[in-house]
């Protein structure tokens, strides 16, 4: 398994004191563990030497095609030579019925028996894929004759012997009928099979449509098909909409077998729909995804109308498993740059939600061929091609006959390599099998013309009587002979366009530890991430270098081929399929206990229903709302910058706002990090109180604007950091900034995602070095803002003054016994505010405590001291603040003074008898909410700003019936 990382993906961390190390530790010790059990265990998988060959006779071999034609081109990049196979004499049979006893013998001990080692059994694997391993044809009303497809999969899973697993999927055949559905349920029970029944116009519409003509021709950068555009639109969604119905009817087959504590494997490109479906039936489900096939780059994938859907599909799932690090790479940057989530080093967040992406190589089964090659139905062809081929070197190459094979390509430069090198005309041979696929498709009927046309020419060029120098079959080959060919070759040629990860490499090393061929593979296939260190790489569309490359293989000392042998032989042997499967599933186990550890550091939703009735209860009640993201219409992301950044209120909020604001009771406080022009504009109709620039300045019901800004903040930093602000909006595309009277904005969300990041990045470092160094400022990093204002300026440091103004302008006689706080606060510095109400110490993270509020927040006849600023302990502040405010000199006085003129400054009460404090709040009487954030100070939380709106809505009805 490869880890997710990358220093562009700087993620936010999660609630709690865990973290990847604590991870890694776990899953070393699990990986120990498994190595511990099979060295003691060598026989876990039990094969008579007798039919050694025959019980495995369905692993791993691209060559033998047990699908009709339109059913190849689907099947998955790593296995899709495996389930498609043909399995000679039968024989898979035996290998496919080791897996299923394995299973029987597992749901016995699920029942109460246990392993030999004394270890019961406490998880099921419901294995869910398009195709079951098991093919079935109809004999009867109620007869069925199963045939056993097995391959790479069940081969992997044969070394998962902690699980009792199940496959689920498709059998490949129509059944309506109520009989034969339930016949085939019954066979296929035997067989730990349960099918899912499609109709034949969702096959149709889901599998061979959106399957097969969309995304796999996406996902291998061919692009969307170009017929007539009309005639497109209107396939891809009528389409689209099968391919969801299909993917709910695998979803209501796994929640009917579905048992709590089970986990559940999902496959391919087919079921990216599949993990939002079951999510919804149940949150709690470990469910897994991972993909055969490349995912392209997201300017590739962000050409598909229902790209955003397919993403946020995938991501409900708990892991997303890829072969490569690329394809991962390409999954994380298409969520962030298209639905403009947050990437980290464990995978995509998204509102606190932890997606884990990260790549899991597949192998083979490497045992199987290595012992294949010393049984008799394998020496026997192998010595006829030894003797067939004697004096010749043997190059080979198989393939489906595809167009992301790049027959064609390995053709010509195999053509120009005869051309160049004379002297090996007659010297060399190349075998080229190429698997029939799709031969009714128009585009694979000119690409077999085309590869006919190349041989022909080729061997018309450079044959004799005797002898042609390419022998190109368009057949299947049994596994024997495949292991025959593999064994007798000297150079493997792999010209793979694209490919998930083409295990055919893989097999040839496996059969080569006598004679140590060389391998020519594709840099645009998967396993050359794994076996680039003792391949030949070549990108086969570089006909030149394909054939330098052949000619560097062919006369390549036995030393360097050894040395390029060992290391390829020492991967394939070790990363092994059933390896594969062990460590995504245990991954997938232990990300779902890292969820469930930041679960329980997350608050909880919002109960509306307990803060309505605490709410008419109470006498005298404050409300602090949030503006921004929180009453605010909700916009997507990468929506409509425009109107993202001309802030209104939601449109569902005007009357329930003013109803609020209209309660006697009720005091309703909007604070916001905006300037004062914005709230004038979206609130002036309203009985409610503005805190413009996260209060530095305050505003009563339909009164005039005020400061609470110390006399002595030094604004001279502003014009210095303006500067710089300008200089990378003109710089970074779609960037924006806002001055504000007491800060700076600069705002990147809608620029693209890796240069916003580089950019603040950079622009960090200029503030910092620059017009900050020595001033008394901080500087506030949101997800894709950075702003810098004056320190101290907070909502907590401001929340005590506010409520100072606001109980001498009421003229209250009785405390607040209940606060609402409502905010999407991104900044750490401005979550104090939760903490300030708190009465009693947070428990999620540092707090900025109240032991008691300041004196001008006590009520008009208290007595009242100066007016002193909280510290704050979090962003960037210069080395003096540390000493204490430094003396201001006149012309940071000016300043200052210049922000201040067109508001009066507020005033103290006049001190008088002391009474009793403003707050009477009691725990159950507090409500502090965080919208769109988990992470967060805040006691509950809400997931958006419609969810706000509902719930001001509810109490709005509720506060009007109650006066």
């Amino acid at each position: 398994m490869v880890g997710f990382q990358s220093e562009h993906m700087p993620g936010n961390k999660c609630n709690g004191n865990y973290n990847s190390g604590s991870r890694v530790e776990r899953l070393v010790r699990v990986r120990e563990q498994r190595k511990s059990i099979k060295a003691s265990s060598p026989d876990i998988v039990v094969i008579n030497n007798n039919n050694n060959i025959n019980s495995n006779n369905n692993n791993n071999n691209n060559v033998n095609n047990n699908y009709n034609d339109s059913e190849k081109h689907v099947v998955t990049e790593s296995f899709e030579h495996d389930l498609s196979l043909k399995e000679c004499n039968n024989s898979g049979a035996s290998h496919f019925e080791r897996f299923l006893e394995g299973a029987a013998a597992a749901k016995a001990l699920s029942n109460g028996y246990e392993r030999e080692d004394g270890k019961p059994v406490r998880q099921r694997l419901l294995v869910v894929a398009n195709r079951l391993p098991v093919s079935a044809v109809r004999k009867g009303e109620d007869s069925w004759s199963l045939e056993i497809s097995a391959g790479g999969l069940v081969s992997a899973l044969l070394g998962v012997k902690d699980f009792e697993a199940r496959w689920i999927g498709w059998a490949g055949v129509n059944v309506a009928d109520a009989v034969g559905q339930k016949t085939l349920t019954e066979a296929l029970a035997e067989k730990r099979c349960i099918p899912v029944f499609l109709t034949e116009e969702i096959v149709h519409q889901y599998y061979n449509g959106y399957c097969n003509n969309i995304l796999w021709p996406l996902f291998h950068y061919l692009g969307l098909p170009q017929e007539d555009r009309l005639a497109t639109t209107r396939g891809f969604q009528s389409q689209f909409d099968s391919y969801q119905v299909a993917n709910q009817m695998f979803a209501d087959v796994v929640n009917q077998v579905y048992e709590e504590g089970d986990i559940v494997w999902c496959h391919d490109y087919h079921l990216m729909f599949l993990p939002q479906c079951l999510k919804k039936f149940n949150s709690k489900m470990k469910v897994g995804w991972f993909l055969h096939t490349p995912f392209p780059s997201s300017e590739i994938h962000r050409t598909l109308p229902s790209r955003s859907e397919l993403l946020r599909a995938v991501l409900a799932a708990d892991l997303v498993g890829f072969h490569t690090y690329d394809y991962a790479r390409h999954f994380v940057s298409a969520c962030t740059r298209i639905l403009g989530l947050e990437a980290t080093p464990e995978g995509v967040e998204d509102q606190g939600k932890l997606t884990r992406v990260a790549a899991f190589p597949i192998g083979i089964d490497s045992d199987r061929f290595i012992r294949a090659l010393d049984h008799p139905q394998v020496q026997a062809p192998f010595k006829d091609l030894v003797e067939r081929f004697k004096g010749r070197k043997v190059m080979l190459g198989v393939d489906r006959l595809d167009m992301i094979k790049g027959i064609p390509q390995k053709l010509l430069a195999f053509e120009k390599f005869l051309e160049e090198n004379e002297d090996w005309r007659e010297k060399v041979v190349l075998l080229q099998i190429a698997v029939p696929t799709r031969t009714d498709v128009p585009e694979y009927q000119k690409l077999t013309s085309q590869v006919h046309e190349i041989v022909g020419r080729i061997n018309g060029r450079f044959g004799t009587l005797t002898a042609v120098p390419i022998h190109h079959l368009d057949r299947t080959l049994d596994f024997n002979a495949l292991c025959a060919l593999y064994a007798v070759t000297d150079v493997a040629l792999v010209t793979s366009l694209r490919d998930g990860m083409n295990l055919v490499s893989y097999e040839f090393v496996a059969c080569q530890e006598k004679k140590k061929g060389v391998l020519i593979l594709s840099e645009f296939a998967g396993a050359a991430q794994s076996l680039g260190a003792g391949a030949l790489l070549v990108n086969p569309w570089n006909i030149s270098k394909v054939a330098e490359a052949i000619a560097k293989a062919l006369n390549m000392p036995s030393e360097e081929r050894e040395k390029r042998h060992r290391h390829n032989f020492h991967h394939v042997t070790t990363h092994t399929a059933q390896e594969w499967a062990e460590t995504f599933v245990s991954e997938l186990n232990d990300t779902v206990v890292e969820a469930q550890l930041r679960t329980k550091q997350v608050p909880p939703r919002l109960d509306t229903r307990k803060t309505i009735q605490q709410y008419l209860k109470s006498t005298n009640r404050l409300l602090i709302l949030g503006f921004n993201g929180t009453l605010t219409e909700q916009v997507e992301r990468k929506g409509d910058q425009l109107k993202e950044m001309e802030l209104s209120v939601h449109p569902e909020l005007k009357q329930p706002l003013t109803q609020l604001c209209n309660d006697p009771n009720t005091t309703v406080v909007v604070l916001s990090g905006s300037g004062r022009t914005l709230l004038d504009e979206n609130f002036k109709e309203y009985n409610t109180w503005l805190a413009a620039e996260n209060g530095m300045f305050l505003n009563p019901s339909n009164g005039e604007w005020m400061t609470t800004m110390p006399e002595q903040l030094n604004m001279e930093w502003v014009d210095s950091v303006k500067h710089i602000f300008e200089y990378f909006t003109e710089r970074t595309p779609r960037s924006y900034f806002e001055e504000r009277e007491a800060s700076l904005v600069w705002n990147y969300r809608h620029a693209d995602v890796e240069f916003g990041k580089l950019q603040a990045r950079d622009m960090l470092q200029h503030l910092c070095t620059g017009p900050i160094s020595n001033a008394s400022v901080e500087v506030v990093q949101g997800s894709r803002s950075v702003e810098v204002r004056a320190a101290g300026v907070t909502k907590g440091a401001a929340i005590d003054r506010i409520l100072g103004e606001i109980v001498h302008s009421k003229s209250m006689t009785t405390p607040i016994d209940y606060v609402l706080c409502i905010g999407h606060f991104l900044a750490k510095q401005d979550e104090d505010i939760y903490d300030f109400f708190e009465p009693e110490p947070s428990s999620f993270g540092a707090s900025l405590q109240r032991s008691k509020l300041s004196d001008a927040a006590k009520f008009p006849n208290e007595k009242v001291s100066p007016m002193k600023i909280p510290s704050i302990k979090n962003g960037f502040k210069s080395a003096n603040q540390s000493k204490g405010q430094r003396p201001i000199s006149n012309s940071e006085k000016k300043t200052a003074n210049n922000v201040n003129r067109t508001v009066r400054k507020c005033k103290s009460p006049l001190p008088e008898k002391i009474s009793w404090n403003v707050l009477d709040l009691k725990k159950e009487n507090y409500f502090s909410c965080a919208v769109g954030r988990t992470q967060t100070n805040a006691r509950f939380t809400l997931p958006s700003s419609d969810e706000v709106a509902e719930f001001l809505k509810k109490l709005a009805h509720a506060s009007s019936r109650n006066y």
